[in-house]
């Protein structure tokens, strides 16, 4: 079964749904969410995407992003993911929304409409192997510098994520946990 998109305006305002890859490949304003996971001395997780991904296979990213079902609150959707992607859950706020535009590999276009969730956990977890090749507990700081120095290596969306989590919420720079 194709995974269905929520479309939305400016607003967050639903205006329809699509068919996940369709939406892709015209570059339709979508809702999304990523998902920012700090550990108790204020690093953050980063997920390194599956290579198998349909884009941005091999990547660096937040802890988990993904997209609510078709009548699913966005938060429901955040822990649904986190649990699917990453094999754990934990409390999430959402911090912030932002709107972007990027164009992809595979001739794919994301633009959307990202809810950001930031949240802490120091428990075991258990990446699905489908979704992440891995992960990594790194300092903010260390992150935002090698973002700056080798923007390749990260998803965009994740760029773009950390550089608004940083501007808004400059005390994660010094380990700290909530805004």
């Amino acid at each position: 079964m194709d995974e269905i998109l929520i479309l939305v305006d400016e607003n967050d305002r639903q205006i329809g749904i699509g068919e996940k890859m369709d939406v892709h490949r015209r570059g339709v304003l979508h809702r999304c969410f990523s998902i920012f996971v700090f550990d108790g001395d204020g690093r953050v997780m980063l997920q390194k995407r599956a290579a198998s991904k349909y884009h941005s296979g091999g990547l660096w990213t937040n802890t988990c992003c993904g997209h609510p079902r078709d009548g699913e609150d966005v938060s429901a959707a955040a822990h649904r993911r986190l649990r699917e992607e990453m094999g754990f859950d934990c409390a999430l706020d959402e911090i912030f929304t932002f709107i972007y535009r990027a164009e992809l590999d595979h001739g794919l276009t994301e633009h959307e409409l990202d809810h950001v969730y930031a949240g802490t956990y120091a428990g075991t977890l258990t990446p699905n192997p489908g979704e992440a090749d891995g992960y990594s507990w790194e300092p903010i700081a260390l992150v935002r510098s090698d973002m700056a120095a080798h923007p390749e290596r990260y998803t965009v969306w994740s760029r773009i994520a950390v550089a608004e989590l940083l501007s808004r919420f400059p005390d994660y720079l010094q380990g700290g946990r909530r805004p």
